[in-house]
């Protein structure tokens, strides 16, 4: 799932608790982030906006990449340059925007998720995609994300760690830090214990003395 992208860069632990063991549990962020979802998240919506058309909750894949989302919006900016679409008259920019509900971060995964989403669409529609957007709701702006060379490799190499762990059905120990107080899942992970001695180092310890 693409929404994975933003889980594992926050930490391959907590992505690994979600897509590998199905775990999850609620928090005043993941609810807030729910809420803001509602507006953008309804299928198969369309809208006419003069030279603009919005997609909502448009459902992405891409066979190359092995990974498959939704979109919260995608424009379809009127441009000479871009794709002709059915039932609509001239040609049109691609650019998904996604919707947070925090404010930019200081780590690349809201970006990754966009370039993995922008791929897709690219994929899908035959286009190019140069250029997206992240929406923030704590700063009400939107932040311009460009598709670079750079970033897509970034994001095949995160992508390939993540179908090998989740081949091997392998949820990673992870460095602790003070980000472990904001995860919706520290009840599960027990991220306390991940600083102990490991089972296998207090048997082996035990059996020498």
């Amino acid at each position: 799932m693409i929404s994975g992208i933003q889980h594992y860069e926050f930490c391959p632990r907590q992505w690994a608790l979600i897509h590998i063991e199905q775990q999850w549990e609620e928090n005043v962020k993941t609810i807030q982030g729910n809420e803001l979802h509602k507006k953008a998240d309804q299928p198969f919506l369309k809208e006419k906006r003069k030279d603009l058309i919005i997609s909502r909750a448009m459902p992405i894949h891409s066979h190359e990449l092995k990974i498959t989302g939704i979109c919260d919006v995608v424009e379809f900016v009127l441009d000479d340059q871009g794709i002709p679409l059915s039932r609509y008259s001239g040609r049109y920019r691609v650019q998904p925007v996604e919707y947070k509900r925090g404010s930019p971060k200081k780590h690349d995964a809201d970006v990754l998720q966009l370039v993995a989403q922008a791929i897709c669409l690219e994929e899908m529609l035959v286009c190019e995609v140069h250029e997206a957007y992240l929406y923030y709701h704590e700063i009400k702006r939107r932040v311009k994300v460009e598709i670079t060379p750079e970033r897509r490799e970034m994001l095949k190499t995160k992508i390939s760690r993540m179908q090998e762990l989740y081949q091997r059905k392998h949820t990673p120990r992870v460095k602790t830090g003070n980000w472990c107080k904001n995860c919706s899942l520290k009840n599960i992970c027990l991220p306390k214990l991940m600083n102990t001695e490991t089972a296998k180092g207090y048997i082996e310890k035990r059996l020498t003395e």
